[in-house]
């Protein structure tokens, strides 16, 4: 059908023109919606991810924690208890946090891996001599006036954070030093008192 057929038969230029746009608008949504709908996408696994990079990172500083609330316990049979159970329970987070980066970020691992074994070996120690330590009994007390050194802790924290920074990035980036937790051993910052 020629074009001068088709205008004869009632089929103008505007009406191609028309369905012209119309196809256009069209497929022009459709591409639009595609495009949002995989940023969407990619925006929620990469908030997913660093959601459970935060949580991982959490049982770790729960784990690193513990000698203090070790030294502070109370001298009751129910304490004594009630921490040994939350250590448990922190172990099994931390196996767990471990076992969802083997399977979801195997990039990630191994540096968390190093992270849970640097926290198990030096607060796990301090949660040694803690436990040998007499159980506090004044408010005065408290007040440990030193901290435990976290020393190897925090070198494989900053390896952790920076390997989980190139995760989420999906690409290497900068090595900007992750910000230390307040009671790091960072050199050059003032310690922080509030566990002391």
């Amino acid at each position: 059908m020629s074009l001068s057929t088709a205008a004869e038969a009632g089929w103008t230029a505007a009406q191609t023109a028309i369905v012209v746009v119309a196809v256009i608008a069209i497929l022009g949504g459709s591409v639009t919606a595609s495009v949002t709908y995989w940023y969407n996408q990619r925006a929620a696994r990469r908030e997913h991810r660093a959601n459970a990079f935060a949580e991982a990172l959490a049982a770790v500083e729960d784990y690193a924690e513990m000698p203090y609330r070790v030294r502070r316990r109370r001298n009751t049979p129910e304490a004594r208890y009630e921490l040994t159970d939350e250590v448990s329970k922190i172990q099994s987070r931390l196996a767990f946090h471990q076992a969802l980066l083997q399977i979801e970020s195997p990039d990630i691992a191994g540096a968390y891996g190093a992270l849970v074994r640097a926290a198990k070996i030096q607060a796990g120690g301090q949660m040694q001599d803690a436990w040998r330590q007499p159980a506090l009994t004044t408010d005065a007390e408290m007040n440990l006036g030193v901290r435990y050194p976290r020393d190897e802790i925090d070198t494989a924290r900053a390896t952790c954070i920076i390997a989980m920074r190139r995760a989420l990035a999906g690409r290497p980036r900068g090595n900007a030093p992750p910000l230390p937790t307040a009671n790091s051993d960072q050199p050059g910052l003032p310690a922080s008192r509030g566990d002391e």
